[in-house]
């Protein structure tokens, strides 16, 4: 009973975004596996994580392709979202503030004077409750839930969100993001922020790496990356993947950044709401990913900050040892009238839907 009255006070207190009710929580993470034939993967309820999937390569060779830890634990105290589920709005909010239907909010910064994955303890920090687990049958799953309360990081409203992890077919992963909000209009933008190395996590960069995205445009950004409202042609840009090329052959272009670090905007099919966002494929090893989603963007981020972080099995990574591809509604939506709006209500939920497909060429 003390335990549970600890808790509920932390929630309460968490609200303000200052106090860190992390250590009760770390107490109840644990780890979970779904397996269905080669593919198998491994999540965690502490900001519903991702921590390995296993694929063969062309060989039949499985190998780990998400960048991570050995310990649960270290995802606890972790700064570059390996693997986490992020939110309430991912990615960046300019000036850690916004105004909607006459009242302004200010939110936690945490990057700057912005905002970035929701704040300071974002959804990727907290711990989410189990809401269903079948290890068995066709399409094995799991499925998290997390209550963010009214004025969490400064956001407004009680919303509940889930997250499930479901594998179907051959070789697919899905990822299914729903919220609901109970009792006031509030802005939503979840993203998985799984980084990707289909060479294996410790087979080193993703610079070699074959990259194409189905994205015409990006939303153009300042210094700080926040969006200027403004939209950028990629052909003929290093930003340009309409045809598939290695990250590494226009890298050098982006000294600013050390990298990529952009929002796509996706292209869409008439009367398609689902659309193929990217396709990521490795030479050495044959494994191919192919991203399809219903969402409008695409931040498109190589690692580029990653520095001597010790991960699994005592590999060491740096810059670029992964590449994030997290489908989401552009940066900056609360505060860009011309972006797809990202405000959820009671009467109108969120849904995110993201399916990866994976495969191997025998060769190139």
């Amino acid at each position: 009973m003390t335990k549970i009255f600890v808790l509920l006070l932390c929630l309460i207190l968490a609200a303000s975004g200052f106090v860190d009710c992390s250590v009760v929580e770390k107490e109840n993470i644990r780890i979970f596996q779904l397996k269905k034939g080669e593919l198998a993967l491994k999540v965690t309820n502490w900001g519903a994580s991702i921590l390995s999937l296993l694929l063969p390569d062309r060989n039949g060779k499985l190998g780990d392709v998400v960048l991570g830890y050995d310990s649960v634990k270290d995802y606890t105290s972790d700064s570059t979202y390996f693997g986490a589920t992020v939110g309430r709005v991912a990615n960046r909010i300019g000036g850690a503030q916004f105004t909607l239907n006459g009242t302004h909010y200010k939110l936690v910064a945490n990057e700057g004077n912005n905002t970035l994955h929701g704040g300071s303890r974002g959804f990727s920090d907290v711990l989410w409750k189990v809401e269903r687990y079948q290890k068995e049958g066709p399409s094995p799953s799991i499925t998290f839930s997390y209550h963010s309360v009214d004025g969490e990081q400064g956001f407004p409203g009680d919303l509940i969100v889930t997250v499930s992890y479901i594998l179907t077919g051959k070789n697919q992963l899905v990822i299914l993001m729903k919220g609901r909000a109970l009792n006031k209009p509030t802005p939503v933008n979840l993203a998985n922020h799984a980084y990707w190395n289909l060479g294996g996590q410790n087979s080193g960069n993703i610079l070699n790496e074959v990259v194409q995205i189905f994205g015409s445009k990006i939303t153009v950004v300042d210094s700080k990356l926040i969006p200027t409202g403004k939209f950028g042609y990629v052909k003929g840009t290093a930003y340009d993947f309409l045809k598939p090329h290695t990250i590494g052959s226009r890298i050098n272009q982006l000294a600013e950044t050390k990298g990529y670090d952009i929002n796509y905007v996706l292209d869409v099919e008439k009367g398609k709401k689902r659309k193929l966002a990217a396709i990521v494929q490795d030479k050495k090893s044959g494994r191919v990913m192919e991203l399809y989603t219903n969402a409008p963007g695409l931040q498109f981020y190589t690692g580029n900050y990653i520095k001597h972080v010790k991960g699994k099995g005592g590999y060491v990574y740096n810059a670029h040892a992964g590449l994030c591809l997290e489908t989401q509604a552009f940066p900056d939506s609360v505060n860009r009238p011309n972006f797809p709006s990202t405000i959820v209500t009671p009467e109108k939920p969120y849904k995110h839907y993201m399916l990866f497909k994976f495969s191997t060429k025998t060769q190139y």
